[in-house]
């Protein structure tokens, strides 16, 4: 049950684009069509996926003071925390490498639509924000730390898709010349943002 309350928690509470504000760059940007919404967004929920509970068993075994005890005693006192930065995002850029090689080798369309902000996902501030939230929370287990990366991937696919089928059908609106493109799409978001605060009163 825990492990359904933290991925609830992260997907409507703390949701990382409408709680945070984190990855916007890329949410606004490849939000133009549901299509490539849902290939970035995809490529969001398995990155974070992985890469948080790697970085979860990293910090425990590797990083934090103590964590090299199963190494023998003389590495009890051994802290390594300092370096935890630059090994999370080590991380990140390996796998979203990975995801970007297999994206571009099974569906080139896609890749080819979404440009540069594939790789980007490297620099989105949701994954490593994702690792360091774990982090701070110092989660139990490696489920409740997956759960966690998994709630917090769908909450951006969630968010990114909604925005992205409402850019769509924007269209065929009448806004305001100035208001047009990413004027129009911050509104939305904020409203969003303010839509999605009815879901802090959830207790769990």
């Amino acid at each position: 049950m825990n492990l359904v309350n933290i991925f609830v928690k992260a997907v409507f509470i703390d949701n990382m684009i409408f709680a945070y504000f984190l990855g916007m760059c890329s949410y606004l940007a490849v939000s133009k069509t549901v299509k490539t919404a849902v290939g970035l967004g995809a490529a969001v929920i398995f990155v974070l996926g992985v890469t948080v509970p790697v970085n979860y068993l990293l910090e425990n075994y590797v990083l934090k003071q103590g964590a090299l005890a199963w190494m023998g005693p003389s590495f009890a006192d051994v802290d390594l925390s300092f370096l935890a930065f630059i090994m999370f995002i080590a991380v990140v850029a390996a796998i979203v490498q990975l995801v970007e090689m297999v994206v571009e080798k099974f569906a080139p369309a896609l890749y080819g639509a979404l440009g540069i902000f594939l790789p980007l996902i490297a620099v989105n501030c949701s994954i490593l924000g994702g690792a360091l939230f774990m982090q701070e929370r110092q989660y139990s287990t490696i489920l409740e730390a997956t759960s966690f990366a998994v709630g917090s991937g769908v909450g951006w696919f969630l968010a990114i898709l909604a925005i992205a089928a409402i850019r769509e059908k924007l269209r065929y609106a009448h806004i305001p010349a100035p208001l047009r493109g990413l004027g129009i799409t911050f509104i939305l978001t904020g409203l969003m943002g303010i839509a999605f605060m009815a879901f802090m009163g959830i207790k769990i």
